[in-house]
């Protein structure tokens, strides 16, 4: 069989945590993914990719794949007996290895050491897939059904997918049965659909809750006012009370994603105070007029704060 560098092939050292895996794995599959990029080969890296991270998430295969040591990528290699015996045991029979893959030795082993056999009367659980999907803002928080293409030993099919309202950027689904075919009578495998977000051009996501920035003018912060907002339901109206702060969040109760059990999360507007570019001669002169009689010294305040904080 050919070695393959699964490390290489996710970008990580070989000393990686779990969740620099997952976060490599991540990027890579919202960068290659078929529905997102066109360009040559991102298909063929993504499922490098897909593979790589079904063997180093799990502790068990991980454990088995780094003790067959450091290889070049492609090199054929047989793993030693000493190595059967340890993460083997009687999986692999009397038919030995020649008819596997990398990926499908380090399926073999399940998710426990030896916990296969490749006895033909032996039931074999099909193999797990792992792909990945991206929505919007408003499939995810209303639901959808999404199209998407499983390469597997058999070929490509097309699962029509329904996704839940309520799921979160990072997510991962678990679709029963929809993977790999069992062998001699054993169960189907699954397949793990990775959810991500598309950005979104107004709202910024912090799980359920969104996040967007409120531009407001500086007498709108000072003397408070009605401004309307944008929500994913429409135009609401939002009050922002007197004196407000750039950097303020302002919060909209229920307003936010569905979180999957029938509510809502919230929704944070974010003040920042803009100033006009340009002033009318009529504009300048209220400004001039309030800096005459206005007292206020924000940077009075500034340093009156570091001063007691010191």
């Amino acid at each position: 069989m050919k070695y393959k560098d699964y490390y290489a092939a996710l970008g990580v050292p070989r000393d990686a945590d779990a969740d620099a895996i997952k976060k490599a794995y991540r990027k890579l599959a919202r960068q290659h993914h078929p529905d997102v990029s066109s360009a040559a080969g991102a298909e063929a890296r993504f499922k490098d990719a897909a593979e790589a991270y079904a063997t180093l998430r799990d502790p068990d295969k991980r454990a088995a794949y780094n003790a067959l040591g450091r290889r070049r990528g492609g090199e054929e290699f047989s793993p030693p007996p000493r190595w059967q015996r340890e993460f083997g045991g009687d999986t692999f029979g009397a038919s030995g290895l020649g008819d596997l893959d990398l990926s499908d030795l380090l399926d073999a082993l399940g998710r426990g050491r030896g916990s296969r056999a490749r006895s033909q009367s032996v039931p074999l659980r099909g193999r797990d897939y792992e792909t990945a999907v991206q929505l919007t803002l408003e499939d995810a928080h209303r639901g959808t059904t999404v199209n998407i293409d499983v390469t597997h030993e058999d070929g490509t099919r097309t699962l029509a997918v329904t996704v839940p309202a309520g799921v979160t950027d990072g997510q991962r689904l678990r679709l029963r049965g929809k993977g790999g075919a069992g062998r001699h009578g054993g169960p189907a495998g699954d397949i793990y659909l990775h959810i991500a977000l598309a950005p979104h051009a107004l709202f910024r996501t912090d799980a359920h809750d969104l996040l967007f920035d409120l531009a407001l003018a500086p007498w709108e912060a000072a003397l408070g006012a009605e401004v309307e907002v944008p929500t994913l339901d429409g135009p609401v109206l939002l009050t922002v009370p007197p004196g407000t702060q750039s950097g303020r969040k302002l919060r909209l109760r229920g307003r936010g994603l569905a979180t999957g059990t029938g509510g809502r999360a919230d929704m944070y507007a974010t003040a920042r105070v803009d100033v006009p570019a340009s002033l009318t001669p009529r504009e300048r002169a209220l400004f001039e007029e309030l800096a005459r009689e206005s007292r206020f010294d924000p940077r009075a305040i500034v340093a009156k704060e570091a001063a007691h904080g010191q």
